[in-house]
């Protein structure tokens, strides 16, 4: 099982393994806060895309279509996460304010699909 969770809602023993998949720290919390298993920058959308989408919710759609095309491409960064949601719970962790249209989301329904869960 894999789910989502803003890094600032803290995290408990029940969010099983913990993945940060966010290209930078999150402002204002402290690296010995989080128990983590991996800060997988690399499963983060590329610089220029997080730019290009800004958080703009017109571009959603069209952000999860490139995003989904990164992820295709680089398997090695989200491996981990298969590999530890193979074994339980797991938790993507992620700092934007709009919990519907961030790359967790689509992280998540991503890797739900590797694991044929949908």
């Amino acid at each position: 099982m894999i789910q989502i969770k803003r890094v600032y809602e803290g995290v408990t023993q029940q969010d099983g393994s913990l993945f940060l998949v966010d290209r930078l720290w999150p402002r204002g919390v402290k690296k010995e806060e989080l128990a983590l298993a991996g800060w997988l920058r690399d499963v983060a959308p590329s610089d220029d895309l997080r730019r290009w989408f800004g958080h703009d919710t017109a571009r959603w759609e069209e952000f999860r279509r490139r995003y989904t095309a990164e992820l295709d491409g680089k398997p090695e960064s989200w491996r981990p996460i298969l590999e530890a949601a193979r074994q339980g719970k797991v938790t993507l962790l992620y700092s934007a304010r709009d919990r519907e249209h961030n790359q967790a989301v689509v992280l998540q329904e991503y890797l739900d699909e590797k694991l044929g869960h949908h």
